[in-house]
């Protein structure tokens, strides 16, 4: 088991063991603040940008990679 498993196998251990309320409202309070803290918020640019995105594939407005590649050396050179 690696450490992870291992400090995660602890924490329930330990939620399950104990009867103490304010511990136990300390450590969800944790767990919510952290799941909070993780979310990824867009702008509302980006979200516009993956709507589009989403109906250009939709509709099949896609280049391929290749495609994509002679374009770019066309620019480039």
């Amino acid at each position: 088991m690696n450490s992870l498993d291992s400090i995660k196998n602890n924490l329930i251990d330990n939620i399950l063991a104990t009867n103490n309320e304010e511990l136990l409202k300390a450590v969800y309070s944790i767990f919510k603040i952290a799941k909070t803290e993780n979310k990824n918020s867009l702008t509302d640019e980006q979200e516009e940008m993956l709507i589009l995105g989403e109906k250009d594939i939709e509709y099949g407005n896609l280049v391929s990679a290749e495609d994509l590649d002679k374009l770019d050396n066309e620019w480039l050179y």
